[in-house]
């Protein structure tokens, strides 16, 4: 009797820990989803838009979910990653300064100096 409660116990155990892992993992793929959300938007601001809408589609799948909007002295970029039934999603808030000081905005002086 003693016996076949640990035996049941140990494979509860595993199989939990299995499960967990599993999550984990899920988790994991579509937090990196929602990243890969965020470096498309910040690539991509639009100039005169205030907002920016855009699913990232591969092989008749979604993968994320990318909202920008364009906010004082700032933009705000909302990403959702989908792996199978999961959703993560980031919001991120980051100002002008910041976006100059790496590259992804450029200043009025600069885009006259391009053309």
């Amino acid at each position: 009797m003693k016996a076949s409660l640990i035996i049941f116990a140990i494979i509860l155990i595993s199989s939990l820990t299995y499960s967990q892992d599993k999550i984990e993992s899920d988790i994991d793929f579509a937090l990196q989803y929602a990243k890969k959300g965020i470096y498309w938007a910040l690539a991509n601001i639009p100039e005169k838009k205030t907002s920016l809408n855009n699913d990232l589609i591969s092989e008749d799948r979604l993968y994320a979910s990318v909202r920008l909007e364009k906010e004082v002295n700032g933009i705000k970029i909302e990403s959702t990653g989908y792996y199978q039934t999961l959703e993560v999603k980031i919001t991120i808030y980051r100002s002008n300064d910041s976006l100059k000081s790496d590259g992804y905005l450029h200043t009025e002086n600069e885009n006259k100096e391009e053309k």
